[in-house]
């Protein structure tokens, strides 16, 4: 066993687990201070049994997510699971601004003090401390603001931003791309996680708005429930009315591993005239020439002891010499054996951008960072013909991507991209904050 990694895993995993208990428990006090004061007994002892519910719904609710393959306490999408994950969310997160603000407060206090010099005498033995009110009202206003703020955006990234689905348009300029191919449109839809939080209804919105775009050919790339009582039979209902010349192809993304749903999927794609790839690739053609389109199942990174596996073990075989070659991996960091392998283009998923990100004095913040490189966007590896690999570059326009792409075609290289997808549905919070769902219209261009 990797010990390192084991006990990195497990420090993580205690200090998230400790930063829920302590979240809790601030507002736990915090509330029984604030009732504490309250004239009427009745309104007083309501409120508490209130909160004291709500407290029982989140335990049951965290339960159901670590046993979410195992039968359900709370309904399936009821409004109190919806409630509870809301509360939870909300409250970590003011949790950490409050203590932020606090922090900050103890800070300047120190600082100040230590600014001050130092008695000189035995008449300034005692000198009087005389109170900043102006410093006082704005770190009590501060706080407030804190604690309130992540409410207020909690519930905005559940009512409005998660539902707001966002088309990106993309041009990936590919070197050798023969020309008949140059222009072929590619939708890209990923990480829908049909579940309590995403109807059946909301898929069918995504597919009609992806239909629309008129793109040569479609694919899904993984993660299509969360869980095995969410049914993937329902989702794949959805995404078998996605339209394209070319076809509809997919690949299995992590949660169809976890829900043992990835025979299922399979049957059900070929049942719905659709093919989901598993280790095998297909070969089509548009305008006369031909592309290799390739897809695999949820590429794991370690065993579960820790070591480190080979990624795309199977798939060097049927990667061709003598056309494009497109892949469908659910997790981005394949990506860099992609690139070793010579794969000219990756579609991944997997990360949902992170669901929450913000910016911060012009730094993208996003917990997608702890797991991958890859967040979101379009990313340019140039591959050469040696051992190494040289760094690779984040694009964040087309314009961006085709002075890259000139450069590399006027050299011996050629370049990998990778393009991840946002994703549709949510895990966990049920919120997008900075990071809405994502439909991608992919236009390759011959470099």
């Amino acid at each position: 066993m990797n010990w390192a990694w084991f006990l990195t895993r497990l420090a993580i995993a205690l200090a998230i687990v400790a930063l829920m208990f302590l979240s809790q428990r601030f507002w736990y006090r915090s509330i029984w201070r604030a009732t504490a004061n309250w004239g009427q007994t009745w309104l007083r002892v309501v409120a508490r049994a209130l909160y004291l519910l709500s407290l029982v719904l989140i335990i049951i609710a965290i339960a159901d997510s670590v046993r979410m393959d195992h039968g359900r306490i709370l309904p399936r999408g009821s409004l109190v699971a919806v409630f509870t994950g809301l509360w939870f969310t909300s409250a970590l997160f003011a949790y950490i601004s409050v203590k932020a603000v606090r922090w900050a407060d103890w800070m300047f206090r120190w600082l100040r003090t230590a600014a001050q010099p130092e008695p000189s005498g035995a008449a300034d033995s005692s000198p009087e401390t005389v109170p900043d009110p102006s410093r006082r009202y704005f770190f009590r206003t501060a706080t407030a603001v804190a604690g309130a703020a992540p409410f207020l955006g909690v519930m905005y990234g559940y009512a409005a931003e998660r539902l707001r689905y966002e088309v990106r348009r993309i041009e990936v300029p590919i070197a050798n791309l023969p020309g008949a191919l140059d222009g072929m449109r590619i939708a890209q839809i990923s990480d829908i996680h049909l579940s309590g939080y995403m109807s059946r209804e909301s898929v069918r919105r995504a597919v009609d708005m992806t239909n629309e775009l008129g793109a040569d050919l479609a694919v899904v790339t993984g993660d299509l429930i969360t869980g095995s009582h969410d049914s993937i039979h329902d989702c794949i209902e959805e995404i078998r009315h996605l339209r394209a010349p070319l076809g509809v192809f997919g690949c299995n993304g992590n949660h169809e591993v976890y829900a043992r749903a990835e025979d299922t999927a399979q049957i059900l794609y070929e049942q719905a005239g659709m093919k989901l790839l598993r280790q095998e690739s297909a070969q089509l053609s548009f305008k006369g020439a031909s592309f290799n389109l390739l897809g695999v199942d949820y590429q794991r990174e370690r065993t579960p002891t820790g070591r480190r596996m080979q990624m795309l073990t199977d798939i060097e075989p049927l990667v061709r010499r003598d056309m494009p070659n497109i892949l469908l991996s659910h997790n981005p960091n394949s990506y860099n054996r992609a690139a070793e392998l010579g794969i000219e283009l990756s579609l991944a998923g997997h990360t949902h951008g992170g669901q929450v990100q913000v910016e911060i004095l012009d730094h993208r913040l996003s917990p997608a960072r702890f797991i991958t490189d890859y967040i979101a966007g379009l990313y340019a590896y140039p591959v050469v013909r040696e051992p190494r690999l040289p760094h690779r570059q984040s694009l964040g326009s087309s314009a961006a991507a085709v002075s890259i792409a000139d450069s590399v075609a006027g050299s011996s290289r050629t370049s990998s991209f990778l393009y991840v997808n946002r994703g549709l549905g949510t895990v966990g919070a049920p919120v997008r904050l900075g990071v809405p769902p994502e439909i991608t219209f992919i236009v390759l261009r011959r470099a």
